[in-house]
């Protein structure tokens, strides 16, 4: 039964999360695409059952918004913000089941605050899919463990395969899941039924379309997976990188969350019988992830987000212990009222940022500005320097770098097509898009960054003009005028050939003999 007091603050939970919302719709169209989100929108206009990166759902769910919403920033944005809201609602009725309307409170005030989620919200990229899987997976996960019912064994599934589509991390949503069983003797008996391995095959059957492209493609995307998580690497063990991930941990949910965080899962413990299976099943769903990629850092540099996952149980576990307590000792009070200023503090600023630079920073640490700014106008100038070739019907547009490629296909007025020369760079996905032979003998206008290439690009045309240099600024009121980056515009006549990746060594595991074929 709901009092009065659960009911009231259960109102204030849905009344910060749909204010974070409204924020985010607001701010979605406020600044330009960054880099991986023009990637993913160009994917969009690439639809498949899987791609070489990640698995299919960013595109599809990109495509569906901007053919509802048209092309634009917001749409591109919206399945992630979406995404994240519908993730944050999860991990509130997880903690108010768990725990209160108090801990489902204090988890939506943490949530909104951590740099982590508004990241995956405001950028689109798969983990904003993937964190809502996750979120309803552990949701409807516990209701199964609890109910035993066949419904939420099959939801769990559903969102376990959906998640599976998004991201591969979620993965390792099934090891967390286990040892929740396995160590709750309550739960253990659960792995006799036939239901949990139902829901199990619902989620493995979702993620069909993803085993079709990979073996259509020679399991490209899972060969890019083994060299991402360091297959190649001589060495074993290495201290360089554990810092780096550590750190940028820290960074993502704000210190002191992180440091609470760390310290329940040292602490796992409650002196209060009736809330310890709660605080075990969100240790092994939060412990499992973190620890996989904490000792993957000995071994390969860890991308910040690639543990993203670990915290949806990890900040309901931390608000559950730490902030739902209104009884709790002043110091706790205080520290908590800390933990949460503290997360908010230093994300603010950031979204402040992505449209107006409030903050006196070196272009060096303004990585917003260096991200964001000067595509729209890049743009233009590419469009311009194609019109003025000799047959601009017969010129395509390209980047030495995806990131360019996919900037440039959606700023260029009329979004044209674009290519990206990989010759010397790393495989991608327009190796599966593009080839020499529907090149070959046109005209190119590209962009790329690092000067002296032109010498290599040129080996690529019959003949090619000098670089022209491109230069992007913006204004800062605390700095006046800031170089964002400098780039270099080239035209090339006559296309030979050379577009795709072409390997190194024939040992790197990334090869395929699509990237040999030309």
């Amino acid at each position: 039964m709901t009092t009065t007091s659960e009911a009231r603050l259960l109102r204030q939970t849905w009344l910060v999360l749909g204010l974070a919302l409204l924020a985010r719709l607001l701010l979605g169209n406020s600044y330009l695409l960054v880099p991986d989100e023009a990637n993913y929108w160009q994917w969009s206009r690439y639809l498949d059952l899987g791609y070489h990166d990640h698995p299919p759902m960013i595109a599809w769910t990109i495509w569906l918004a901007t053919r509802l919403l048209g092309q634009h920033e917001l749409a591109v944005r919206l399945p992630t913000i979406l995404g994240i809201t519908l993730c944050s609602a999860y991990m509130c009725l997880l903690a108010g089941r768990l725990f209160s309307g108090r801990a489902a409170l204090q988890t939506a005030l943490l949530s909104q605050g951590v740099l982590l989620f508004n990241g995956a919200a405001l950028v689109a990229t798969p983990d904003g899919l993937l964190l809502p899987c996750w979120a309803a997976a552990c949701y409807h996960g516990h209701r199964a463990l609890e109910d035993d019912s066949s419904g939420q064994w099959l939801l769990t599934g559903l969102w376990f395969g959906l998640g599976l589509l998004s991201k591969y991390t979620m993965l390792l949503f099934l090891p967390s899941l286990f040892f929740a069983m396995v160590f709750s003797r309550t739960w253990r008996s659960r792995l006799a039924s036939p239901r949990p391995w139902i829901g199990l095959g619902l989620g493995l059957l979702l993620f069909t379309p993803v085993i079709i492209w990979n073996a259509r493609n020679e399991w490209a995307t899972f060969r890019h997976v083994l060299y991402q998580g360091g297959i190649d690497k001589s060495s074993l063990v290495t201290f360089r990188f554990i810092g780096d991930f550590l750190a940028t941990q820290a960074a993502l949910l704000s210190p002191p969350a992180f440091l609470l965080l760390i310290r329940s899962w040292l602490r796992p413990a409650e002196r209060t019988p009736s809330v310890r299976p709660a605080t075990s099943y969100l240790n092994w769903m939060s412990l499992t992830t973190f620890a996989v990629f904490l000792l993957l850092s000995l071994h390969v540099r860890i991308y910040g987000n690639w543990a993203a996952t670990a915290y949806i149980a990890g900040l309901v576990l931390v608000a559950g212990r730490f902030g739902a307590d209104h009884a709790a000792p002043p110091g706790r009070r205080r520290l908590w009222r800390a933990t949460l200023v503290t997360a908010w503090a230093m994300t603010v600023p950031v979204l402040v940022q992505t449209v107006y630079p409030a903050l006196p920073l070196p272009m060096s640490m303004d990585r917003v500005a260096r991200e964001t700014i000067g595509w729209d106008e890049l743009g233009r100038l590419v469009d311009q320097a194609r019109k003025g070739m000799p047959r601009p019907e017969q010129t395509f547009i390209f980047g030495l770098r995806y990131q360019y490629a996919s900037e440039l296909a959606f700023y260029v007025p009329g979004q044209p097509r674009t290519v990206s020369i990989n010759h010397w760079t790393r495989p991608n996905v327009y190796d599966f898009w593009v080839n020499d032979t529907m090149l070959r003998g046109k005209d190119g206008v590209g962009i790329y960054e690092y000067r002296g290439m032109e010498k290599r690009i040129s080996r690529l045309f019959q003949r090619a003009d000098p670089p022209e240099t491109i230069r992007i600024y913006r204004t800062s009121p605390w700095l006046g005028r800031q170089l964002v980056r400098t780039l270099y515009l080239i035209r090339g006549y006559g296309f030979r050939g050379g577009q795709r990746w072409h390997p190194r060594n024939g040992g790197d595991i990334r090869a395929t003999a699509r990237q040999t074929d030309g």
